[in-house]
């Protein structure tokens, strides 16, 4: 109870490997890291904890934000950057390299498509990773049939390539 009379209930978590908890009157909570590989498998041991009234209970949390009390926030801007094996890189040269080779139309979304291919393979090479967030914006645009890239044999190879990194 605090100084108004008010219950506060607070936070309970079985397990914490990232993330930020923040619990009172206009607290916050932010988490702005930035995790490499996929998540943990998070499996905590023992019952989920029990919250007190008014209160949250967490079993498990890798990342992410939580904020409990009057006036609380939390927000999550956490990244996750995930090791692009060889092969997609590979796969993303060749699709570069077809789509090169093709006529451009105005419209055909070749150019768009380049262009995320470059933007990916520059922060590899930048960094060793890319974002999670990247990869599914570039699966997305070869599946969506918006673009003339997406039927090209070497498409369907980057889009299987990012959707077992993302999986």
């Amino acid at each position: 109870m605090t100084d108004t009379g008010k219950e506060q209930g607070g936070i309970s978590i079985g397990s914490l490997t990232g993330g930020a908890v923040s619990q009172g009157d206009g607290s916050h909570a932010e988490d702005r890291s930035e995790r490499i590989g996929s998540e943990p498998a998070g499996a905590a041991h023992g019952p989920v904890p029990q919250a007190a009234d008014g209160g949250i209970a967490v079993h498990t949390m890798a990342g992410g934000a939580v904020a409990q009390g009057d006036r609380a926030a939390a927000v999550d801007a956490s990244r996750r950057l995930l090791a692009v094996p060889d092969e997609l890189l590979d796969a993303i040269g060749l699709l570069r390299r077809e789509m090169a080779d093709r006529p451009r139309a105005h419209g055909d979304g070749i150019d768009e498509v380049d262009g995320e291919l470059a933007d990916l393979q520059e922060e590899v090479r930048r960094t060793g990773r890319a974002r999670r967030g990247r990869l599914a914006r570039l699966r997305t645009l070869l599946n969506s049939g918006a673009t003339a890239a997406g039927g090209l044999a070497s498409a369907v190879a980057v889009v299987d390539g990012i959707s077992q990194l993302l999986s």
